[in-house]
C-alpha cells in the first residue's frame, strides 16, 4: 500500500516514506460504513495505549500515595490522564495525517546524533516500563503461588515466548486479547471499591488541586511518579504507528474522518484508564489511610493488610490477580513500542524475538541484581523509580510531537489548531517544569 503523506503544498518539505512497515495498512476501514461500524473498525489502538496508563507502575506510586496522604493526590491522576488525553491525540494526528510515526518524524527533523540521542532516551524510557512490568509480574507471581521473587523476574523472560506467539495471529487477535485484559482489572477494581466504600465526600475534594503537592518533596516525588506512570513516553512512539495498521481512506477528507474516529477511540480507553488508575489511590485511601496506615508503600503489604482492612478474604485474592493481567497485558505493548522506536529512529528491522530479549533482558539484569543485593523489600522502591525515570524522559518525546503537530510545513491542513497548540505547550512547560523541581529536591 503507497505511504499516506500530506498531499497540500504546505506539507512538501518532508520526507515521504511510509510508515512503519511492520504494522502498516492490516486493518480495513470498510467504506460508506455507518457511525458504529467506523468506530468499532478504527476501535482498539486507544486500548493498547491504556495498558501503559495502568500497568504496575502505576499501583506503587498510587497505593503509595492514597495510603501516606488520603485522596490528595487524585487531583494528580486526573490531571495527567487530562494530559495524556491530549498528547494522545496529537500523537495519533501526527500517524494519520502524515503516514509516519514519532521515530519516523524525528529522523526526518534532526541531525543523525540528535536523532541517536533521541533513540537511546527512548530505549531507556521502554526498558524502564519494562521494569515495572517485570517487578509487577513478579509480585504477583509471589503473591500468588509463593514463587520467590528472584525466580519470579528471571521467570518473566518467559512472557516473551507468548508475545511472539500472538502476533502471528494477526493484529486484531491482539487487540482484543488486550481489551479483554483491559476488561477484567477494570472489574477487578469495582470489586475493589464496591467492597472498601470510600469517602464520598473526600473523594470529590481530592479531585480539586492543593498547594500541599508541591510545597511538600514526599508527596510532589509521588506526584510526579504519577505523571511518569500515566504519560508514558514510548507511548507518543507507539500511538503514532498503531494508526498505520488503519486502511482508511488517504483523502484529506479521509484522514480528517480517521482523526476523529482515532480520537473517540482514544478517549474512551484513557478515560477507562483514569477509572482504573483513580480506583488504585482511592482503594490505598479507603483501606489503609483511613485506618492510619500511611506507611503502606510495598505491594505485598497491600495484598496481605487488604483483606484485614476491608474484611473481605477475596479482596486479597482478585488484588493479586488484577496486578499479575496488569504485568502481563503491559508486556504486549512494551514488545510493539520497542519494534517501532528502532524501526523508526535507525531505519533498522531485526527479529521481533531479539528485540524483545533485549528490552526484557536490560530490565531483567538491574532488577535481579537490585532484589539479590537489597533484598525483597526494595522491589516496589524499582517500581517508584523507574516511573520517575519515565517521567524524566517524557519531555524529550513530548517536545517534538507537540512541535511537529503545530508546524503546518509538517502537517498541512492538520496542523493543530491555535487551541490546541497553547494547550499542547503548557502541558510540556508544566511537566517540564515538574521534572526540573524533581531533581533539585533530589539533589
Amino acid at each position: 500500500m503507497p505511504p499516506r503523506v500530506v498531499t497540500d503544498s504546505t506539507a512538501q518539505a518532508w520526507r515521504r516514506e511510509a510508515g512503519a512497515a511492520s504494522l502498516h495498512g492490516t486493518v480495513t476501514i470498510p467504506a460508506g460504513a455507518g457511525f458504529l461500524r467506523k468506530l468499532i473498525a478504527f476501535g482498539g489502538p486507544g486500548y493498547l495505549i491504556s495498558v501503559g496508563y495502568m500497568d504496575p507502575g502505576n499501583w506503587a506510586t498510587d497505593l503509595g500515595g492514597g495510603s501516606a496522604y488520603g485522596y490528595t493526590l487524585l487531583s494528580a491522576v486526573l490531571l495527567s490522564s487530562l494530559m495524556a488525553m491530549v498528547l494522545q491525540a496529537l500523537s495519533l494526528r501526527l500517524g494519520i495525517a502524515t503516514g509516519r510515526d514519532l521515530a519516523q518524524a524525528c529522523r526526518d527533523t534532526y541531525s543523525r546524533p540528535a536523532s541517536i540521542a533521541l533513540w537511546i532516551l527512548a530505549e531507556i524510557g521502554i526498558v524502564a516500563c519494562d521494569l515495572a512490568e517485570v517487578v509487577g509480574t513478579a509480585i504477583a507471581l509471589e503473591l500468588l503461588f509463593g514463587l520467590p521473587l528472584l525466580a519470579g523476574v528471571v521467570l518473566t523472560v518467559l512472557d516473551t515466548l507468548i508475545v511472539l506467539s500472538l502476533q502471528r495471529f494477526g493484529f486484531r487477535v491482539i487487540e482484543s486479547i488486550v481489551i479483554a485484559l483491559v476488561a477484567l482489572i477494570a472489574l477487578s477494581f469495582a470489586y475493589e471499591l464496591a467492597v472498601a466504600r470510600p469517602d464520598l465526600a473526600a473523594l470529590l475534594h481530592g479531585i480539586l488541586p492543593q498547594r500541599a503537592i508541591l510545597t511538600d518533596p514526599g508527596m510532589l516525588f509521588i506526584a510526579v511518579g504519577i505523571v511518569g506512570a500515566t504519560v508514558m513516553p514510548h507511548n507518543l512512539y507507539l500511538h503514532s504507528a498503531l494508526m498505520q495498521t488503519r486502511r482508511f481512506d488517504p483523502t484529506i477528507e479521509g484522514r480528517r474522518e480517521a482523526i476523529r474516529f482515532a480520537t473517540i477511540d482514544s478517549c474512551m480507553a484513557l478515560m477507562l484508564a483514569l477509572l482504573v488508575n483513580g480506583a488504585i489511590l482511592v482503594l490505598a485511601a479507603a483501606a489503609f489511610h483511613r485506618i492510619g496506615r500511611t506507611d503502606i508503600a510495598e505491594i505485598q503489604d497491600a495484598y496481605h493488610l487488604l483483606a484485614p482492612a476491608l474484611g473481605v478474604p477475596l479482596a486479597a485474592l482478585v488484588f493479586a490477580l488484577a496486578l499479575l493481567l496488569s504485568g502481563q497485558n503491559s508486556t504486549l505493548t512494551g514488545t510493539l513500542a520497542g519494534q517501532i522506536v528502532m524501526e523508526g529512529f535507525l531505519d533498522l528491522r531485526i527479529k521481533p524475538w531479539l528485540r524483545r530479549l533485549i528490552t526484557r533482558a536490560a530490565a531483567v539484569v538491574p532488577a535481579a541484581l537490585v532484589i539479590a543485593i537489597a533484598g525483597e523489600s526494595s522491589a516496589t522502591r524499582l517500581l517508584i523509580v523507574s516511573q520517575v525515570v519515565l517521567s524524566l524522559q517524557l519531555p524529550f518525546a513530548m517536545i517534538p510531537l507537540v512541535y511537529f503537530t503545530g508546524d503546518r510545513r509538517k502537517m498541512g491542513v492538520f496542523a493543530s489548531p491555535l487551541w490546541l497548540k497553547a494547550a499542547a505547550w503548557a502541558i510540556a512547560v508544566l511537566i517540564t517544569g515538574l521534572n526540573i523541581k524533581l531533581l533539585i529536591d533530589l539533589v
